[in-house]
């Protein structure tokens, strides 16, 4: 019984750790992802002025969702 108890232990603290670590792993991601697009806005050429300031706030201040909305309507559109 005792080895048994043990085992389970032991699979559940394995699992713990590889959830921590692709946690840590997905933040980490997002953080880098996140700065990219900043640094896009900051550089692209955008049509106005005032876009880039924009886009500039919405980037930063909304943070990963911010940079996936900004990725997904002006970086991949010049992709095309």
């Amino acid at each position: 019984m005792a080895d048994t108890v043990g085992a389970i232990f032991g699979i559940m603290s394995i699992l713990f750790l590889l959830i921590w670590l692709v946690f840590f792993v997905v933040i980490i991601g997002g953080i880098v992802f996140w700065i990219f697009m900043i640094v896009d806005v900051a550089k692209r050429g955008l049509p106005k002025p005032d876009d880039k300031t924009l886009w500039i706030l919405i980037v930063v201040l909304a943070g990963l969702i911010g940079s996936i909305i900004y990725y997904f309507m002006i970086k991949r559109k010049d992709k095309k």
